[in-house]
């Protein structure tokens, strides 16, 4: 039965600690990459703050499966790396007490890290994801916040280019306006000495109020004579010129149901039962479709075939088509090349559009194949990534922030680098979604074990000292040989 010593109490304070706080690192710098890759859509958008802090949450919660394996790999090295440098590693092992005794407390907290791991994928993800990018994709439409520059063109109204030269309070200063709404062969050209532009109370229009200009109206649409120099223009003069636009300022939210279809919303059992009834789907489909050609091959012939008026009537039902070809006439024989042709074309044109509608669907699989094992890659991750990180602190015995985040982000990309691979690969189908999936636990799960081993037997792995014995006795062992060598050529 599992005793809680005090021990086990010191090492999980220790550890705890610092697993939150580079967990909140870790948490903050792929905000920062996050909110970097979406800066265009929330900046400029007057957007509240309820609204911010929605993004800002739902964004968390999707950054959580990367950052919480980082989190783990660096707290626990450092966590053994303190108790290496601080020798209190080594009076542990003096006391009689095996580094699993000491890993003992933190092997029970990440098992318990797995499974809630493994809930939150599976629950809690799919929900933030959905909301994340519904508000995302809310945002991308969200009209940007009325703001005109001086002395630059603002593109901010759909269908229009504003130029201001200067500003006095609300009111705008030299406006040139270029109306393309209707068509950039259509465009209209208005200048104005002063201007001022209002947002109506519904917040859905726009009133541009104009003051002592002109405008300059393209009528090419409208043009009679054929002549390309012969096009007709429109020219006004206006003391005061008001111009109602479409703007629709408010925030509209898309309908979560846009996404319900999608991958990223669904949990295991949602998974499991899009990829079955999908993939009887693409059977049925690829059966059909087999069938079709088989039963529709593009050299068949029959009385009604296109090519019966080219072939004489007298030939039975055997005959060779080479020599039936060369028994027609010229313009028979091209006639038959272009029948063939059109034939020939109109079955691969088949095919190609079989083949997108049947990608579509083999797409669709793969996606929520790859998810439905990605809910599992994770609590795994973090299992490895445990088992990595504490034997490499003991045997480096280096805390504090310097080698061991050197190291962690090393051993981060080199995860990163695997694991996208293998994603790629599975969603391409180049490899099945398992093997693509499990490809860097499959390649990581080696390496932790045998750092656990090594750690266990006290191995100096990274001792410089040892491998600079290493290198002497081959060196040694080199002159010897080319001492030999040279003995044996001296004699011959």
């Amino acid at each position: 039965m599992f005793k809680v010593k005090k021990i086990d109490i010191y090492v999980f304070k220790h550890f705890i600690s610092l697993f939150i706080v580079t967990f909140l690192i870790c948490i903050f710098i792929l905000l920062m990459q996050f909110l970097w890759k979406h800066f265009e859509d929330l900046v400029g958008k007057g957007i509240g703050w309820s609204v911010l802090f929605e993004f800002f949450s739902y964004s968390v919660m999707s950054l959580v499966p990367m950052a919480l394996p980082l989190a783990i790999l660096l707290a626990s090295l450092m966590t053994f790396g303190n108790f290496g440098e601080t020798s209190e590693l080594t009076a542990m092992k003096a006391a009689g007490i095996s580094l699993f005794q000491i890993m003992r407390p933190l092997i029970f907290f990440i098992s318990i890290i797995c499974i809630a791991a493994f809930y939150f994928s599976n629950y809690a993800l799919p929900m933030a994801q959905t909301k994340l990018w519904t508000l995302i994709f809310s945002l991308k439409q969200k009209s940007p916040e009325l703001e005109i520059p001086v002395g630059e063109f603002y593109t901010g109204i759909n269908g229009y280019n504003i130029y201001v030269r200067g500003k006095d309070g609300k009111i705008l200063k030299d406006l040139m306006i270029y109306d393309f709404s209707g068509g950039f062969e259509n465009a209209t050209v208005m200048v104005a000495d002063s201007g001022e532009i209002q947002l109506s109370e519904d917040k859905k229009s726009l009133l541009l109020s104009l003051y002592n200009g002109e405008s300059f109206e393209n009528l090419k649409n409208q043009r009679i004579s054929s002549s390309p120099s012969s096009i007709p223009y429109r020219r006004e003069t206006f003391r005061t010129k008001e111009i109602l636009v479409d703007f629709d300022a408010e925030f509209n939210r898309f309908d979560e149901s846009l996404l319900h279809d999608q991958h990223i919303s669904k949990n295991i059992s949602q998974l499991s039962h899009s990829i079955d009834s999908v993939s009887k789907i693409v059977t049925s489909m690829e059966v059909q479709q087999s069938k079709e050609i088989m039963q529709n091959p593009y050299l068949s012939w029959s009385a009604n075939h296109p090519s019966s008026s080219i072939i004489p009537q007298k030939t039975t039902d055997e005959f060779n088509s080479d020599s039936l070809f060369l028994g027609l006439n010229k313009e028979s024989k091209t006639r038959a090349v272009d029948i063939a042709l059109s034939e020939v074309q109109q079955v691969k044109d088949n095919i190609e559009f079989n083949k997108v509608m049947l990608n579509e669907q083999i797409m669709y699989v793969r996606r929520h194949q790859v998810e439905w094992h990605r809910k599992f890659t994770l609590s795994f991750a973090c299992l490895i990534f445990f088992f990595i990180g504490a034997p490499l602190g003991a045997i480096i015995r280096k805390g504090g922030f310097g080698m061991p985040v050197v190291i962690s982000v090393v051993m981060f990309i080199i995860y990163y680098i695997i694991d996208n691979t293998g994603y790629k690969m599975a969603r391409e189908g180049i490899w099945s979604t398992f093997e693509g999936m499990w490809l860097s636990s499959a390649v990581l799960l080696p390496v932790g074990i045998f750092l656990t081993y090594k750690a266990v037997t006290d191995s100096a792995l990274f001792n410089p000292e040892n491998y600079e014995k290493i290198w002497n006795r081959l060196v040694q062992k080199f002159k010897v040989l080319t001492d030999k060598l040279s003995g044996l050529k001296m004699k011959n």
